[in-house]
């Protein structure tokens, strides 16, 4: 066969259909930083999925190529390999503040009191959520699921988000939490076992907001928790 047959032969079997094959679409799972264990995981993730120019997954909420910036360290920046090693950055932005302590007291659903390693008793307003106030339906359940998920004496370790204040005016320190041994984002388990609303300060969402209007509504679908009593 000369080429001038092969290319009508080739030109034939397209007409046809007969050299074209369509591959399955792959699955697409949307990953969350709560996915990950360390920003450095979700760094890595990020860089290997198309990061900085592309985040279908949305873990770079400032858009400044670091994925999951309030996630527990090893700690890693745009690209550096080695978690150990310290990037260098001319415009760091807000201070994150790291604490470690055990929990003395649950106050309400949001709101913990922490003995801290390095440092005395303090308040630990939960970032991103707004469960009821004392006297308000749900209130009680909201407590109490929070004791389950950091009982007295659990030890948490807090994080502070870039984009938010440190404190707030009643002088409690605004973070997320993470339990040792347990979840990972106890602002997430309230949203997602139904005890929260969405809670947006000044306008401003934290950078974990989209996870928790994920979690929240799955539990409203769902009719989990307070949405089957109070909302």
């Amino acid at each position: 066969m000369n080429k001038h047959m092969a290319r009508a032969l080739t030109l034939l079997m397209l007409g046809f259909g007969l050299a074209t094959f369509t591959q399955p679409a792959q699955a697409f799972y949307d990953r969350d930083c709560s996915d990950f264990p360390s920003q450095a995981a979700a760094q890595n993730f990020f860089l290997a999925n198309g990061g900085p120019r592309n985040d279908p997954h949305r873990l770079d909420d400032e858009g400044d190529g670091i994925a999951c910036e309030s996630n527990p360290c090893p700690c890693i920046g745009r690209g550096n390999e080695n978690p150990q090693q310290p990037t260098t950055n001319n415009n760091p932005g807000p201070t994150i503040y790291r604490e470690t302590g055990n929990v003395v007291r649950v106050v309400d659903g949001d709101t913990l009191k922490v003995r801290l390693r390095k440092g005395g008793v303090v308040d630990v307003r939960m970032l991103g959520i707004n469960t009821p106030e004392r006297g308000r339906c749900g209130y009680g359940e909201a407590t109490d699921n929070l004791r389950r998920l950091a009982p007295v004496g659990s030890t948490v370790n807090l994080v502070s988000d870039r984009t938010q204040a440190a404190k707030d005016r009643y002088g409690r320190l605004l973070r997320y939490v993470a339990r040792q041994g347990g979840f990972k984002d106890l602002s997430y388990r309230q949203a997602w076992n139904g005890y929260t609303k969405r809670y947006v300060f000044g306008g401003k969402p934290v950078a974990r907001d989209g996870q928790y209007v994920k979690a929240i509504n799955n539990a409203r679908n769902n009719i989990r928790g307070l949405w089957n009593t109070c909302w």
